[in-house]
């Protein structure tokens, strides 16, 4: 099968073309996959510059999201049968293969029937952001109805389908984005009121959009300057949730706040293997399949490459301005 291959951490040259032979299914519980399509995310271009998290060898083959529909069951296969369209977020960190490949083998329990209005390439966009997105708000950050709430990167991969899930839970939103477009964008995805940080200084304009209160909530992707910054409007007793590390700063304002500070890696069920955690990933995936299908929540892909195209996926995640989603096919 055709896959491609991360030969060592480094430059999108590291990623290559390889012909590999098709997995087989070890396990009884196991479903064999063709690949359709697999999202491209930010994690992707961390590992390939930075190194793998899991414990296997290189040369690897990334990608945690995937699209496509089973070929092959085990013996104790119950949920699917050849011909069904799955979609997942499973693989890719090292540990087991990722989908930048044709085929994929996984169990059964980490795969979700695809919502029947989506193709493969929008349904391979969706599992790592819709369940960041869920866990942000939604778990991390207890939204309620009628909270506000501040979604950094609102025209981003997790941005674009948190102002979504924000506005199903009916939250006020607001949103940050870096250009006239992308206002417009964030504004059909849900936001009530949109901050161009280019122009405005967000800290300043959330507080005067809520009376100086702050918004309930602070959902940040972009990094540790933005999440210090956030400190700033985020309302007192509120919670502020981010991706990523913020490195060291100073608190103190947080604590005067009596602030929540939480993190959501949504990787942390399938690096430690924690498979209840799993189970609730899954049933985020079927909920959000369902929005999907009553046309309640969409999923946006910016552009596609081929499956040999991988490192210009990889160049377009690194200028740090992707609208939505990238996606790899397969032919």
């Amino acid at each position: 099968m055709k896959a491609i291959l991360m030969t060592r951490p480094g430059p999108v040259e590291v990623l290559e073309p390889a012909d590999l032979p098709e997995p087989l299914i070890a396990h009884p519980t196991g479903i064999k996959v063709r690949l359709r399509a697999a999202g491209v995310n930010p994690v992707d271009t961390k590992l390939r510059r930075n190194g793998l998290l899991g414990a296997g060898p290189l040369p690897a083959v990334l990608g945690c999201d995937g699209a496509g529909e089973v070929v092959a069951v085990g013996a104790a296969v119950d949920r699917f049968r050849v011909g069904d369209r799955v979609w997942f977020c499973h693989g890719g960190l090292g540990d087991e293969p990722g989908n930048y490949a044709e085929y994929t083998v996984l169990d059964q329990r980490w795969a979700a029937p695809m919502p029947r209005t989506l193709d493969f390439v929008q349904a391979a966009a969706g599992p790592l952001v819709l369940i960041t997105a869920w866990g942000m708000l939604y778990d991390r950050g207890r939204l309620q109805a009628g909270q506000t709430v501040l979604i950094h990167a609102g025209a981003g991969g997790v941005g674009h389908v948190a102002l979504q899930l924000a506005r199903l839970r009916g939250a006020r939103v607001l949103a940050t984005v870096g250009s006239a477009e992308n206002a417009r964008r964030a504004r059909d995805w849900g936001a009530d009121e949109v901050i161009d940080y280019r122009e405005a200084d967000f800290v300043a304009e959330v507080n005067r959009l809520t009376g100086g209160q702050g918004a309930d909530l602070v959902a940040e992707t972009v990094g540790p300057e933005i999440f210090a910054r956030s400190i700033g409007c985020t309302a007192h007793f509120g919670d502020l949730v981010t991706l990523l590390d913020p490195g060291p700063l100073s608190l103190a304002e947080a604590r005067l706040r009596n602030l929540r500070i939480g993190f959501e890696l949504m990787l942390t069920p399938m690096l430690r293997r924690l498979d209840a955690a799993r189970d609730h990933q899954l049933a985020i995936l079927r909920q959000c399949g369902e929005w999907i299908d009553a046309g309640r929540l969409s999923l946006h892909v910016s552009q596609t490459w081929p499956l040999a195209q991988a490192a210009a996926a990889h160049r377009q995640i690194e200028t740090g301005h992707t609208v939505g989603k990238l996606v790899l096919t397969m032919a």
